[in-house]
């Protein structure tokens, strides 16, 4: 049986452990989603980054890839990307608009959901890179559809000047 002294140590140490545990939700609820913006935006703009010979010129290594290297690999078929120079354009601006719109927190879940259709894209084309980055990748662009783009970004400010704009 528990006296009284070592029952009441026990609820101030609860009550310790649950004070500890808010202030760490508080702080995650605010930290959380840069940095799973951040994490996502990292592999998609340095793959971006090395698309790109100069403004708007392609790498000859990238027109090679979606012209020949790159197959689509669906139920067991592999297929060339269709237009493989207009995809190749696509991919090289979308890799580099939308990780800079997550890490400013601008149009957060759409570009979030566009990285997860990349993603699902990038499956396709390499079916075994799923375990090492595409699960992540999806994991992380769901949870930042889900929770939004959070307190520290640009769609807040927005959202909250409206506001202000609304009441006046």
């Amino acid at each position: 049986m528990i006296n009284v002294d070592h029952r009441s140590l026990v609820l101030r140490l609860w009550g310790l452990a649950e004070r500890l545990s808010n202030t760490a939700a508080n702080a995650a609820t605010l930290l959380a989603p840069p940095v799973l913006r951040v994490a996502l935006a990292l592999p998609f703009l340095r793959s971006g980054l090395t698309r790109w010979d100069g403004f708007l010129s392609l790498s000859p290594g990238t027109i090679f890839l979606f012209q020949e290297q790159f197959k689509l690999h669906i139920f067991g078929t592999l297929y060339g990307f269709p237009f493989p120079l207009a995809c190749a354009y696509s991919v090289g601006i979308a890799e580099l608009v939308f990780p800079v719109l997550l890490v400013l927190g601008l149009g957060t879940r759409f570009a979030a959901f566009c990285l997860l259709i990349m993603t699902g894209v990038i499956q396709l084309t390499y079916p075994d890179g799923w375990a090492n980055f595409h699960l992540y990748w999806a994991a992380i662009s769901l949870a930042i559809i889900s929770l939004g783009a959070g307190p520290l970004s640009l769609d807040r400010l927005a959202s909250r000047t409206s506001l202000i704009r609304e009441k006046a």
